[in-house]
């Protein structure tokens, strides 16, 4: 019986949403929402002819507002609900968009969705919690993901300008263009949809020249600088001293490198398994080396790093001493229901074994998707066999 419960996805799904709504309620009836509030007064001052993107802003809120103001026109419809019904609306509409992006993934894992849902469920519900924006990066890399494999370039790059021109991380799926069909002409649709998600806010005559906005959110965003240490390989005990003054130089070089990988590998771009871990990398690349990165982040990159492990022919002790250490450091200890909050900080601040722990998950990623094709040879090794095997039976 037990079994089939664990087996079955609407249990799955459900307790997720229960967990969501119990989660909601317990945040709007405390007052606690403070993402969500930082939304709505953002989309208020908007409207209004008024820019967030200044000091006042952010010692009023005790954060820096650094979404476009593509943010606050999609944002409008949920803004204009009732007070208590828009936390609501947020965090059930993204919890389902999240998980149909799962039930969606292409034909090739549908295997493997419940384990990737049930991996990535206290990521997802440790971002609905705290009404984050990262839940939304991800399913529109998934869906965008979804899209191109089914040959739906112009949706595909539509939904990925959509995030790019919200919030810079979701600009970083472009480079996948490059392994599928007509690439140029995908391109240009970014271009256009670019334009037309940039122009969007002009829609809004209370601004004589809507694009100072976009000055002063990049000026915002160039002078935006914190003395925590945020969950990322620069902040790393061991590699700050060295990482962290030097963190744009070592960002560019790491983009240089993975690039040239990438580049070098190109007969690999029309292999299902490569584009999966190519996404898982540079999914993580973003994260890893971020200057802001928190664990709640962490849910842009888990996806394509589950389906990478999936995806494996032959899964290493390495490969799952790895896992259980990713359950453990993200799916558990962060979660206070199942962890006290001090014990969690001490085992993240004293050894940093979350973030090393994904560091060396996104280096196997890079040496499966650009290293020796060893699962390739054996795969064909078996369709030979099999083949032979035919052969004699006939």
């Amino acid at each position: 019986m037990s079994k089939k419960i664990f087996e079955n996805k609407y249990f799955w799904w459900g307790l997720g949403l229960i967990i969501v709504l119990i989660a909601t309620s317990v945040e709007v009836f405390r007052g606690r929402n403070t993402n969500y509030f930082d939304y709505q007064d953002s989309t208020r001052m908007f409207w209004e002819g008024l820019s967030p993107y200044n000091l006042e802003y952010a010692q009023a809120h005790q954060i820096y507002f650094l979404y476009s103001p593509v943010f606050s026109v999609i944002f409008a419809p949920i803004f204009f609900l009732p007070w208590w019904l828009g936390p609501y609306i947020w965090n059930i509409g993204n919890y389902t968009l999240f998980s149909l992006a799962i039930k969606w993934l292409p034909q090739q894992l549908e295997r493997y969705k419940l384990y990737i849902f049930i991996f990535l469920l206290s990521v997802v519900l440790q971002t609905v919690f705290c009404y984050q924006h990262n839940i939304i990066v991800a399913y529109i890399y998934l869906f965008a993901f979804i899209l191109l494999e089914r040959g739906k370039g112009f949706w595909a790059v539509f939904l990925i300008m959509l995030s790019a021109t919200t919030k810079v991380y979701g600009a970083a799926e472009l480079a996948i263009l490059f392994c599928y069909p007509k690439t140029w002409r995908n391109f240009g649709y970014a271009a256009l949809c670019g334009a037309f998600f940039l122009l969007l806010p002009a829609i809004n005559t209370n601004f004589d020249n809507v694009f100072v906005l976009y000055q002063q959110m990049f000026d915002m965003i160039a002078a935006h600088h914190s003395d925590s240490d945020f969950t990322g390989i620069l902040f790393a005990r061991g590699l700050k001293p060295f990482l962290l003054p030097n963190y744009r130089l070592v960002q560019l070089t790491m983009m240089g490198i993975l690039a040239v990988l990438f580049f070098w590998r190109y007969k690999r771009w029309s292999d299902f398994r490569f584009r999966v871990r190519a996404l898982g990398v540079l999914t993580g690349f973003m994260i890893l080396f971020s200057d802001c990165p928190e664990t709640h982040t962490y849910v842009i990159t888990f996806p394509f790093y589950a389906m990478a492990f999936w995806l494996q022919e032959k899964r290493t002790w390495l490969d799952w001493t790895l896992f259980w250490l990713l359950v453990v450091n993200f799916c558990i200890l962060p979660t206070d229901v199942l962890c006290p909050a001090w014990l969690h900080n001490f085992v993240h601040r004293t050894f940093w074994l979350d973030v090393y722990t994904y560091f060396f998950c996104w280096l196997r990623m890079i040496w499966l998707a650009v290293g020796p094709e060893v699962e390739m040879k054996g795969i064909k090794e078996m369709k030979g066999m099999r083949n032979e095997n035919e052969e004699m039976g006939k």
